[in-house]
C-alpha cells in the first residue's frame, strides 16, 4: 500500500480553556491547527475557551480568532481560516473526519478524565493530555495535567496521575471556590464573568434554586446562560484574589504549561510549523 500522504495539520480535540491554551501556544508557533468540538460544550472559563466558536460563530482569546465551520469542503475551509491567521473550529465530537483528514498529529485535550476514542491509528503521532490515557498503549505521549512539580511534564511510558477531583489551590482555598449545580434544570445567569461578589450572594438560578457565590472573589468562570445542567455538575469558579481580575480574561499558567509539553512532543518528533 502507498503511504497516506499527510496534511501539514494538528488536530486537537477539545476546545476548552486548557485545550486553548495548547491551541494558542501551537498557533503562535505557526501550527496550522484545526480544533474538533462537541455539539454543547460545556466550558466554565468561558472568554478563554475557543469552544464558545460552536455557539456564537467565532470566539478571540488573547488577540487569535477561533472561527466555526462547516463539514462540507472541510480542507478549503481549514485553509481559507488559515491564510488570514484564523483558528478552524469544527464540530466533530466523535473524530469521524479525523482518519480522512490525515493530519500529522491528534492531541486529545478533552480532559474527560477518561479515553472517549483517541488511539495511535489516528495519525502518526498521538498525545493525551491527563489521566485516561497510556503512553505507548492508546497514545504515543502524555501529560502530566496535575498541579504541582510535574505539571507540564512528558510521559513517554505509563499514565498521567488520576484524577483527585479536588481542584488546586488559588490563595490558600481549593474546593471551596468551585460551585456544582444544587440541581438539574436550565442556568439563568444573574452575574457574570469578572463580577466581584460576595459570600452567599445568589449569582445564578437554576429553576428555582439559587446559586450561591461559596466565597467572595471574581467569578473567574461560569457556565453558559440557558446551558441544562444536572445536579453536582461544575458550574462556576471564583478567584478567592478580587485584584486579579484581568485573569478572567487570559489563558491560565496550568494551561500555559501543559501547552509547553505538547509543543515539546511536537518538535521532539519532527512534527514542525
Amino acid at each position: 500500500m502507498e503511504p497516506i500522504k499527510r496534511n501539514h495539520m494538528v488536530i486537537v480535540r477539545g476546545g476548552g480553556d486548557l485545550a486553548t491554551g495548547v491551541i494558542h501556544k501551537l498557533h503562535q508557533c505557526g501550527y496550522r491547527v484545526l480544533i474538533l468540538e462537541c455539539d454543547h460544550p460545556s466550558a466554565i472559563r468561558r472568554h478563554v475557551a475557543f469552544c464558545e466558536a460552536v455557539y456564537d460563530g467565532s470566539a478571540e482569546v488573547e488577540g487569535v480568532v477561533c472561527r466555526r465551520i462547516q463539514e462540507t469542503d472541510i480542507l478549503a475551509q481549514c485553509e481559507s481560516c488559515w491564510e488570514v491567521g484564523e483558528i478552524p473550529l469544527l464540530t466533530d465530537a466523535d473524530g469521524q473526519h479525523i482518519h480522512e483528514l490525515a493530519s500529522e498529529a491528534v492531541v486529545d485535550a478533552i480532559l474527560a478524565k477518561k479515553n472517549l476514542g483517541t488511539d495511535r491509528s489516528m495519525a502518526p503521532l498521538t498525545v493525551g493530555l491527563g489521566p485516561g490515557f497510556t503512553a505507548g498503549e492508546d497514545v504515543d505521549y502524555v501529560i502530566e495535567t496535575m498541579r504541582g512539580h510535574n505539571l507540564g511534564r512528558i510521559i513517554r511510558e505509563g499514565s498521567a496521575l488520576p484524577n483527585t477531583g479536588v481542584p488546586g489551590l488559588i490563595a490558600g482555598i481549593g474546593k471551596e471556590r468551585v460551585i456544582h449545580s444544587p440541581a438539574a434544570g436550565n442556568m439563568r445567569n444573574i452575574s457574570h464573568i469578572a463580577d466581584l461578589v460576595e459570600k452567599d450572594q445568589v449569582i445564578a438560578m437554576i429553576g428555582d434554586i439559587p446559586v450561591k457565590a461559596t466565597i467572595s472573589g471574581v467569578i473567574r468562570g461560569l457556565i453558559r446562560d440557558g446551558y441544562p445542567v444536572f445536579e453536582g455538575m461544575k458550574i462556576a469558579d471564583i478567584d478567592p484574589r478580587a485584584e486579579q481580575k484581568k485573569n478572567c480574561f487570559t489563558i491560565s499558567d496550568k494551561a500555559r504549561c501543559i501547552a509547553g509539553g505538547v509543543l515539546e512532543v511536537l518538535l521532539s518528533r519532527g512534527v514542525r510549523p
